[in-house]
């Protein structure tokens, strides 16, 4: 497994050797949960990788449903990348401000609308920043590129098709949660949620996906940690977690593993927690 591959994850190295790259274009993905009292848009604004664009995850979503930043229609998400200057034959770079967590959702959205020449940075801000790297607090230079967007449906799932999975056991589903909320133990953030999983899913915490120092593991760590948790990789996969941000990490780290039969339950536990007819599991 390479060290940095533009299409899933570079390292803060290839990325400061590529920084003036005229086709490289670099977001900010930064999102947090609500209890964290942090705005990413204003740390966006005091300081940013140079050049980068910041990508709201909460407005560039399907603002027709009720479910937190579900993926936005084809015409919004092209019409808002264009805006910000990311079009077809760009390089996207993304990252984020806790180092590997928001960013990995982003990156699964242009692999949706079929981008695959997008990666994450590992480690993202905090990895950047601590080499004391450069950053700047100027608006990047837009100039619009026309972007061809082709939705890739079999990465995406919905409620039905999860329920159909749980029951069939022909997938692996797998939960990012803590351990403790996937057992129920806690009450859920979003209030009015019910505490739990899906029945039939497993528990593979995201974090256990990275080292300390917020970068992704390599693959010997990554297939251990999927080994560990009792995953069965030759099974297709449905990743779910709260609310279909953390998620993706586990996407990000099998499509390093090679992996390429995978796909998200984008309502996640907002969904499928808020239905009273659909069963929960707890241990």
């Amino acid at each position: 497994m390479p060290n940095s591959d533009p299409k899933t994850l570079v390292s803060t190295d290839w990325l400061a050797s590529h920084l003036r790259d005229p086709d490289l274009r670099i977001l900010d993905a930064s999102w947090y949960m609500p209890a964290e009292n942090r705005d990413p848009r204003a740390e966006y604004e005091a300081g940013h990788i140079p050049s980068a664009r910041f990508f709201d995850i909460e407005e560039i979503s399907d603002q027709r449903s009720d479910l937190p930043h579900m993926a936005p229609p084809v015409e919004k998400f092209m019409s808002r990348l264009r805006k910000m200057g990311v079009g077809d034959g760009h390089q996207v770079v993304i990252y984020d401000g806790a180092g590997l967590f928001s960013a990995a959702r982003v990156w699964w959205l242009f692999r949706l609308m079929g981008k695959t020449d997008v990666a994450v940075l590992d480690g993202g801000l905090p990895k950047w920043t601590a080499e004391g790297r450069e950053l700047e607090d100027l608006p990047p230079m837009i100039r619009d590129r026309h972007m061809t967007v082709r939705r890739q449906a079999g990465l995406i799932r919905d409620v039905t098709q999860v329920a159909a999975a749980s029951k069939l056991g022909d997938h692996e589903i797998i939960d990012a949660r803590s351990p403790d909320r996937f057992a129920g133990q806690v009450d859920e953030p979003r209030p009015g949620l019910r505490a739990g999983h899906i029945p039939g899913s497993k528990n593979l915490p995201y974090g256990t996906l990275l080292n300390a120092d917020g970068t992704m593991k390599d693959a010997a760590g990554l297939k251990a940690a999927f080994d560990a948790a009792g995953i069965d990789l030759s099974k297709p996969v449905i990743t779910s977690c709260g609310s279909g941000i953390t998620a993706a990490v586990l996407n990000l780290a099998m499509e390093r593993l090679g992996k390429s039969d995978h796909s998200l339950y984008d309502g996640s536990w907002a969904e499928w927690g808020m239905y009273g007819d659909l069963e929960v599991g707890t241990a």
